[in-house]
This record gives structure tokens, sequence and C-alpha cells, in this order.
């Protein structure tokens, strides 16, 4: 059977990065001026690099050392789709996972979102937390007082709220993986995001059998839906999943 899993930030809460929209997670902690969906967003790092880059850097690169946990080794060689920007299941040993929104310890240069572009490695520990401003910008190749610059300027190979899925992001692959699954399992998401609703539309038509795999999981209208109330790790050591 050609299973398609699709993980969500639940995968990654077992290796102690914070969930999305949990209690504690990231979408719960505002910048100091803005909420998280302006914060995350092509206009903000246009407009307002440093406090942009400032956010990303405190949100999430200082998880950068946490390494991955028995679910993303299990997932090690699965067909996998992860809305996760942490890179863990690279770090797991998945060579084939697609990172359909990124991830944090990449970047690209800053491009229009149609081209294709170079995908290269982001050196965090470059940066002085002491001049945590004036290293950013230098990091991302942005001069002080000035906007990025089109092909000068670097930005996090993140997907953001105001940009749309590319073949950057692998799109067109991550596409033909859900047509071609015999059954595709959700790991830890919440469904709040275009990708989850992208597979969903596509098992509607194909009747693709789907399980959903969260201690708290979204009730959906697809009656082809199995619900597992469990954690990913649970799930992995149970007798319901596939070797």
């Amino acid at each position: 059977m050609n299973t398609l899993y699709i993980t969500g930030a639940g995968v990654s809460a077992e290796s102690g990065i914070p969930t999305f929209r949990g209690r504690d997670g990231y979408w719960t902690i505002d910048s100091e001026n803005y909420t998280p969906q302006e914060m995350a967003t092509r206009h903000m790092y246009i407009n307002n690099p440093v406090e942009f880059l400032s956010w990303y850097y405190h949100r999430f690169a200082t998880y950068r050392h946490h390494g991955p946990n028995e679910v993303h080794h299990w997932l090690a060689d699965k067909n996998l789709i992860t809305q996760n920007i942490d890179g863990l299941d690279g770090k797991a040993g998945n060579k084939h996972y697609i990172a359909i929104h990124g991830r944090l310890d990449q970047r690209t240069i800053f491009y229009p979102q149609e081209e294709i572009v170079e995908i290269i490695d982001t050196p965090w520990d470059d940066v002085d937390e002491d001049r945590l401003s004036e290293s950013l910008l230098a990091l991302f190749n942005i001069q002080q007082q000035s906007p990025p610059q089109l092909h000068q300027a670097y930005k996090p190979y993140v997907l953001l709220f105001d940009e749309y899925y590319t073949e950057n992001y692998r799109i067109s692959e991550a596409q033909q993986r859900m047509r071609d699954a015999d059954k595709i399992v959700f790991m830890g998401t919440s469904f709040s995001v275009n990708i989850t609703q992208m597979a969903l539309e596509i098992a509607y038509q194909k009747n693709t059998p789907i399980d959903i795999i969260d201690p708290e999981p979204v009730t959906i209208n697809y009656p082809n839906a199995n619900y597992h109330i469990m954690t990913a790790l649970e799930y992995i050591n149970s007798d319901l999943c596939e070797p």
C-alpha cells in the first residue's frame, strides 16, 4: 500500500518544539508591536526586516539544535510531506521528504515568487546576539535603513502567510504524491493550512481513506476518515500503524 504521511507541529512536540497553536505555541506569542499573522509575512520582511528577522530568530532558531524524536526516526523511510520547518525529518534521515513550508535552517536569495532559486544553508551560528539587529542584517545581506533588494538580499526559506506554494516548495510533486496515495495519514496537524485542505480535496475526489492521529483531533466532514485519539508517538507504538 502506498501510504502518504502528512505531519504537523504535533510531531515535533516530543522534541521540545512548541506547537504553533498550543497554549505555549509560536502563534500565541506576539512581538512587542505585531501579531504573528502580521510578522510572518513578505510585507513585514520588506518593510521591517529587523523586526521580521529578530522574530524568526527568537521564535525558531533557538530550537535549531533540538534533535529528531522517535516519530521522526520512524518516518525516515516513509512517503512524507511535513508542514514543519524545523528540518528534523532530514536530520532523522528521510532523504525524499517534502518540507512544504520550507526549512528555517536554509535560505534563498530574495526573489519574485514565480522564480525558481537555489536553496542554501543559513549559518545561524554566526549571529552575534550582542549586536543582534546588525548581525542579522549582515547575515541576510540587507543594508541598514533599507528594504531587502531583489536578487541581492537573502530570505529565510519559509513560506509566509502572504505567499503561495510554488515549485521552490515542490508543490507539484506534493500534489502528485497525494493523487498516488492509497491512504493518507495526518499526524499532529490542526488542518488550518492550505496544504491539508488540498490533500483533503484530493482524498474526496478519489475516495482515499484517511487516518487522523491527534490527541485532540479536528473533526472533518468526510465519511472515509478514521480518528485515533492519541499522540503520534503512541500511534507508531500501537498495532494500528504499518511497519
